[in-house]
């Protein structure tokens, strides 16, 4: 069967955030929620709790919706006047408040209107699958499962999978599918038992992280200093997740596990009620939701510096609440070294780290075969719920399971039997250029990827780089295509990673039909961040300019000769996609990005502009969408002369790139690059990004066939003088409303003069590479001005643009 619309029942935070995404894959979706118990406040709409929380969606940030127009695929309802609509859907999602007896008296009703075949699932996070089908048809029964999302259902890749012996296996595959492929959802398969995979050893580990906090006194920022980045564990922490999800939901969680975890479970052991939690909740401290939580904002300083809770077990006050410190901790430094080097540090942070770990890998190691089939799928859920770098099994690899069997025996605790069965192996190994888990049964079996998936990591299992260098690699990943790879810091630009480019390019050229596409892609969590600002520095410092231009123009150079090879090259971004990071997907045939891509030309914040042909790609992206809108004559539409309309003449291009270049603008997903500009409409996004180098190479391959290059563009029309005049002034007015500062204005004046020709009028016909030269001396006049150096100096060492 195939899914084509798809009905949320219950518009709460999860409810909402499921349809907004189902909405951003493109699928239109029914989204109802009670009749409103006091109708008069909300003026008798009946619709008023989806609607409301569709309109709250709309002013969130971080951004349920990929772009504002998707809210249109929602169509709101109630769950009196608008059952019918179910008859239209595919799938139904139940995702109403965690009582068994409503969610029974919901079923009842979806299952009266449904239409025949339609699949039913539930977003459970608490109640076993088991009791929900308690009583339902058996109908109902082979069409139902758990489908738990992970909050916000956006941005958080697993989705718990839960199925019964009576679910119809095609319905699990058509969910499973669509979860994967339209959603983007890692999709793990978890047995029917109490808080599935992820918050089942997630809230045991959160527990064993405050527990040991308050046994040994390690204050709130020690902890979350070792157990982050060290580890291979968000930077939150500890305490800083308890904040983010927030503290309220804690004994909410503890309590729902409490209620049905077998009685000689760890958690049961490790779980204390703290008095001083629920004094925080009553005194609004809910974590970042509330008033603050383990961290706030201190009320009464003018730069609401960071404060900690000193943890008291028995009692929560305000006073208690200190100057966050960052700690210095051997320990923390450790963590470059792995995982063993932490643990056995000496210091407070090791010891912390040592007693946590301990507890949660015993713990998942205990768990192997009653909440799922696999140690692959319980280090796939913690990877993918909770973002850690490496799953449970993963970290015991990395201290040695030999060891910390060995380590677990000497503090008495027992050694859990598939800790036993491992022995001296491991629990993960690579096999004939495959990489394989140990099973429950003793044998190694193969990690099997769904079709469609291409990994470059998995790649790099069973072969060797065509070449490389200090700054990239370049992999041949099958039928002709070759895979450029960053490797350097931040995936910035320098003259090796250029000098790669051009290798890649002319061994393409010269391969003779060996290779016939180039795919620009990487792993790591962004894109490239543009060029390397700590070489650009150091280069400026000593006033080294022919070097300076040189490597700009070399830039130039290799992105051109990139976009007039004589094969496609394909750029397949994920993350961040700014600067230089933006200019290469801008210069490519085409680009298959990841949904959540963040790509802008950011120059302008380090007081500089795009100068590797972002001005002039921006410029010729735009008046080529403005041609698609008015036909091939921009001149002329019928007998009518529309060159001075300021939608059709190059004043309209040439504004948009200002705005969009002169601000920063950063595209908030793949979707709003194309609305942008960034990224043409006829460009692919993919939701998943396991997807994203296999539908990459896919769009190469495609391009190959019948292959013809660009021509290089000889008759471009720029604003003139008139243009430059008109982005002058609003840059003006813009200082005069406190918008823009001083060094703004200066940017954006050589800004305007490579948008606007340089001086050239609005009647001459200029080439890409007068633009290039533009860009050029608009470039170098701006990096000798000490403006620009003290912006520079200011990333490099805030993190942020100095607004000077």
């Amino acid at each position: 069967m195939k899914i084509n619309k798809i009905a949320v029942i219950g518009a709460g935070v999860m409810g909402s955030g499921i349809a907004a995404q189902v909405a951003n894959a493109g699928y239109p979706v029914v989204l109802l929620d009670i009749v409103p118990p006091d109708l008069a406040k909300f003026k008798g709409n009946r619709n008023a709790f989806a609607e409301g929380a569709v309109e709250k969606m709309l002013k969130t940030d971080p951004a349920p919706f990929m772009l504002p127009s998707n809210a249109k695929l929602i169509t709101c309802g109630n769950l009196e006047d608008d059952l019918n609509l179910l008859g239209e859907c595919d799938w139904i999602i139940e995702v109403v408040v965690e009582n068994l007896e409503i969610k029974h008296k919901t079923y009842a009703k979806l299952d009266h209107h449904r239409k025949k075949g339609s699949i039913i699932s539930s977003n459970t996070s608490t109640i076993p699958l088991h009791k929900l089908a308690e009583g339902q048809s058996d109908q109902f029964k082979k069409d139902f499962m758990i489908t738990h999302f992970f909050n916000p259902p956006r941005y958080m890749r697993l989705l718990e999978l839960i199925v019964s012996k009576e679910t119809r296996k095609d319905a699990v595959e058509t969910v499973r599918a669509f979860c994967d492929i339209e959603l983007g959802k890692g999709v793990v398969r978890c047995h029917d038992t109490p808080g599935f995979i992820a918050n089942r050893l997630g809230v045991f580990w959160l527990t064993a992280g405050v527990n040991e906090a308050i046994k040994q006194g390690v204050s709130i920022e020690v902890a979350d200093a070792v157990m982050s980045k060290p580890l291979g564990i968000p930077k939150t922490g500890v305490f800083g997740l308890i904040d983010l999800v927030g503290v309220d939901l804690m004994p909410k969680l503890a309590d729902s596990l409490l209620s049905t975890l077998p009685e000689n479970d760890a958690y049961r052991v490790e779980h204390v009620d703290y008095p001083f939690v629920h004094q925080m909740i009553e005194a609004g401290y809910t974590g970042r939701k509330g008033k603050g939580g383990f961290y706030r904002l201190d009320p009464n300083s003018k730069d609401k510096s960071k404060q900690a809770l000193a943890l008291k077990a028995d009692s929560f006050a305000e006073a208690h609440y200190q100057k966050a410190d960052k700690p210095k901790l051997e320990s923390a430094d450790a963590g470059k070294k792995g995982l063993r080097a932490v643990v056995e540090t000496e210091d407070e942070g090791g010891k912390y780290a040592w007693e946590v770990l301990k507890k949660t890998l015993h713990y998942a190691a205990s768990l192997v075969g009653e909440i799922a089939d696999t140690v692959f799928d319980i280090d796939e859920a913690m990877k993918l719920g909770y973002n850690w770098k490496q799953g449970p099994f993963e970290m015991i690899d990395a201290l040695g399971p030999k060891w910390f069997a060995a380590k677990l025996k000497i503090e008495n605790m027992d050694v859990p039997e598939i800790l036993q069965k491992v022995g001296e192996a491991t629990f993960y190994r690579i096999e004939n250029g495959k990489r394989q888990y140990f099973g429950t049964d003793g044998n190694y079996h193969d990690v099997k990827r769904p079709e469609g998936v291409l990994l470059l990591s998995d790649i790099k299992l069973s072969s060797q780089p065509v070449f490389k260098n200090g700054s990239a690699k370049v992999w041949d990943i099958g039928d002709g295509v070759l895979c450029f790879e960053h490797q350097t810091k931040m995936n910035t630009f320098d003259e090796d990673l250029f000098a790669l480019l051009e290798q890649t390019r002319t061994t393409i050229e010269k391969s003779e039909g060996k290779y016939k596409a180039m795919v620009v892609y990487n792993e790591a969590s962004h894109f490239s961040a543009g060029a390397n600002l700590g070489v650009a520095i150091f280069m400026i410092n000593i006033a080294m300019w022919p070097q300076v231009e040189s490597f700009v123009a070399q830039g130039q150079k290799v992105f051109m000769n990139l976009k007039f090879a004589p094969f496609p090259v394909v750029s397949a971004p994920s993350g961040m996609a700014l600067g230089g990071g933006c200019e290469i997907l801008l210069a490519s045939d085409s680009v298959q990005a990841h949904a959540e891509t963040y790509c802008g030309l950011v120059e302008v914040g380090v007081g500089l502009i795009p100068g590797w042909g972002g001005c002039k790609e921006m410029i010729l992206r735009l008046q080529e969408r403005e041609r698609s809108k008015f036909g091939e004559d921009m001149g002329k539409i019928g007998k009518k002369n529309v060159w001075f309309s300021p939608d059709t003449t190059p004043m309209g291009a040439a504004r948009q790139a200002f705005e969009t270049i002169g601000t920063a603008k950063v595209a908030k997903s793949a979707q709003e690059a194309v609305e942008i500009g960034y990224f043409r409409e006829t460009d692919g996004i993919t939701m998943n990004r396991d997807r994203l180098l296999y539908d990459a190479k896919q769009r190469a391959l495609n391009l190959a066939e019948n292959y013809k290059a660009p021509e290089k563009k000889t008759e471009i029309r720029l604003a003139g003088a008139g243009g430059r005049l008109a982005l002058d002034m609003a840059v003006k007015d813009l200082q005069k409303s406190g918008k823009a500062t001083p060094y703004d204005g200066v940017v954006s004046a050589h800004l305007a003069e490579v948008l606007t020709g340089g001086g050239a009028d609005l009647t001459d016909k200029l080439t890409e590479d007068d633009l290039l030269k533009l860009e050029l001396k608009e470039f170098m006049k701006l990096v000798r001005n000490e403006g620009t150096l003290a912006r520079i100096e200011h990333m490099l060492d805030k993190g942020k643009p100095l607004r000077n």
